[in-house]
């Protein structure tokens, strides 16, 4: 069923999803008709407001490529829910700048949205407030915890990422109804398995100044990486 989109609200009782509640017993002001699953609906603009209850940020170097790359695809799996925030930031990032040209036409091709991006530069605050940093390499990952040491155990690079949750079992993650406790359930069951899990490829080349065929593997690599973890967020109790 297509959720119809709603503004505004606050975040919803934690404990309200967990149940077989009927669709709107429960839900955060303006979701009352959204129903367990509106999380997934991948066809209406969403954008960060206040009440989210679990946020991924994305961190690269300019902000312009791999991190907008996957935030854009997380925010186009996830769909409109103010539950999970997701956004991004470049540890070097230039303020205001617009995603690069075959990045844009790269997202689109993945079925992501560019519209009104803008970078940022990655700031202290940022990891901070972040349930899950996903970084494009491992030299991101070390900057992003140097910022906020006590994100270690909640930051990871998208492919570390996305290996180790392969090795998660999905009845694990996916016995949540709730979005936000699906995504608290995930990051746990990930840094369980660090050290247990052989992760080949940490990192994501970046395509900056290559050619379109550097981005679209770019993109195609990030889309890999996120497709297990996306598709157990969003992955219906009743399928």
């Amino acid at each position: 069923m297509k959720a119809s989109p709603r503004t505004g609200g606050t975040a919803q009782d934690p404990g309200a999803a967990e149940g077989a509640a009927a669709p709107g017993e429960g839900a955060p002001a303006g979701h009352e008709g959204c129903g367990r699953r509106c999380w997934r609906d991948v066809r209406e603009a969403w954008e960060p407001r206040e009440g989210a209850r679990f946020r991924i940020l994305f961190v690269c170097t300019g902000n312009i490529c791999r991190s907008p790359l996957a935030e854009r695809l997380t925010r186009a799996a996830l769909g409109p829910c103010p539950a999970v925030q997701v956004s991004s930031a470049g540890t070097h990032a230039q303020s205001g700048m617009e995603m690069a040209g075959h990045a844009r036409r790269t997202l689109v091709r993945l079925g992501g949205d560019p519209a009104g991006f803008g970078s940022r530069l990655l700031v202290p605050k940022l990891v901070a407030e972040a349930d899950l940093v996903l970084t494009a390499t491992g030299r991101h990952r070390a900057h992003a915890v140097a910022l906020h040491l006590a994100a270690a155990g909640r930051a990871f690079t998208i492919a570390e990422f996305g290996t180790l949750v392969r090795a998660v079992p999905p009845g694990k993650v996916t016995r949540h109804r709730d979005p936000a406790h699906r995504a608290r359930a995930l990051v746990d069951e990930a840094r369980a398995l660090r050290g247990l899990v052989r992760v080949d490829e940490l990192d994501i080349a970046d395509p900056y100044g290559g050619s379109r065929l550097a981005y679209r593997a770019a993109g195609r690599t990030i889309a890999r990486a996120l497709a297990v973890p996306l598709g157990l967020l969003t992955h219906s109790q009743d399928a």
